[in-house]
């Protein structure tokens, strides 16, 4: 997460028989929070994307490309990113969604072929991300959720040195996605708190 989306809503994606989910199926994690600030101040840290280079572990750092400056449909961004499993990697997204204080998506894709073959192509995206802000009280409720697949990604590579533990894979990123979740959505709460 992430238009032609929807809202990614029921992101938690389909079971399989054996209890699991699959990797096919799209499956997401979400998370939110409740920020003391106004939804300007909270929309100005989500749609920095060099902010969750600073939060979370996985992403080290993300740059606009071809001229763009900031965000805007269609614009494009680079993502440099390490995880322990999969070593270094670079994504390119392509913001598919933005509503002014309201929701900033996009899609990753593989133009290096890093879990495949290359791929730019925005509508067959190896994940999707997205933020929605609702105003909320005095406040603001920041959402950030993530769909992985359909294109192929780290998951896929684990997925074909152990096809029968598949739904334990997905599970375990899953995790690892709502970490990383939980750590950007803590972080943004405390910058904007401070920032108030």
């Amino acid at each position: 997460g992430l238009g032609g989306l929807g809202g990614l809503g029921g992101l938690g994606g389909g079971r399989c028989e054996e209890g699991g989910v699959r990797y096919s199926e799209g499956p997401g994690a979400s998370g939110d929070v409740y920020i003391e600030a106004v939804p300007a101040q909270v929309w100005d840290l989500v749609t920095d994307i060099g902010l969750p280079a600073r939060l979370s572990p996985e992403l080290q750092r993300a740059e606009w490309v071809d001229g763009a400056t900031g965000p805007a449909l269609g614009a494009r961004f680079t993502g440099y990113n390490r995880h322990p499993g999969l070593g270094e990697w670079r994504t390119v997204s392509h913001v598919v969604a933005l509503q002014d204080q309201r929701t900033f998506a996009w899609v990753v894709v593989d133009p290096d072929g890093r879990f495949g073959e290359p791929s730019a192509d925005a509508s067959h995206p190896l994940a999707t991300w997205r933020f929605d802000i609702e105003p909320e009280g005095a406040g603001t409720r920041l959402r950030q959720s993530a769909r992985i697949g359909p294109a192929r990604s780290g998951v896929s590579l684990a997925i074909d040195r152990m096809p029968e533990r598949e739904a334990e894979i997905v599970s375990m990123r899953l995790d690892e996605l709502r970490t990383n979740i939980d750590a950007t959505l803590r972080g943004i709460k405390t910058l904007a708190e401070a920032n108030r």
